[in-house]
């Protein structure tokens, strides 16, 4: 079964060579262009791999991790935020929240499939002791 990454952002470019990148690399990719429309589809198909936005039009990044993190159906799944919010101190809260990684934009295509495996394992290993969704 192919991996399942849902990545949220709300410029139109970056989904789309995300979706390019990712689905060369073997995964099945969906997008959300904002905090709600992504808690939405975690909660409808819980992705492998969540790469996910600060700088969105209604919850922010940060928001979204923290309600994810809260819920034990989805507190497993890896997050990692792809930013163009390059501070130390929005790296810190990120991986505070429970962000696997943290990826500044522009970002290099070769670092971020080169990344991939790493961040399905984690997916794989969380997947197996987490609740199904919607049993919270």
């Amino acid at each position: 079964m192919r991996p399942y990454v849902l990545c949220v952002d709300d410029e139109r470019d970056v989904t789309d060579l995300v979706r390019f990148l990712l689905t060369r690399a073997g995964c099945d990719v969906a997008s959300a262009a904002s905090g709600r429309a992504a808690l939405a589809s975690v909660r409808d198909r819980r992705p492998d791999l969540l790469l996910l936005d600060l700088m969105l039009p209604d919850i922010d990044g940060f928001g979204v991790c923290e309600i994810l993190r809260r819920e034990p159906a989805t507190a497993r799944i890896p997050i990692v935020l792809l930013t163009a919010w390059a501070t130390k101190d929005a790296r810190a809260h990120g991986l505070g929240l429970g962000a696997r990684d943290y990826i500044t934009k522009p970002f290099s295509p070769r670092e971020l499939v080169g990344q991939l495996p790493e961040w399905l394992n984690q997916s794989s290993a969380s997947k197996a002791s987490a609740p199904p969704v919607g049993a919270n």
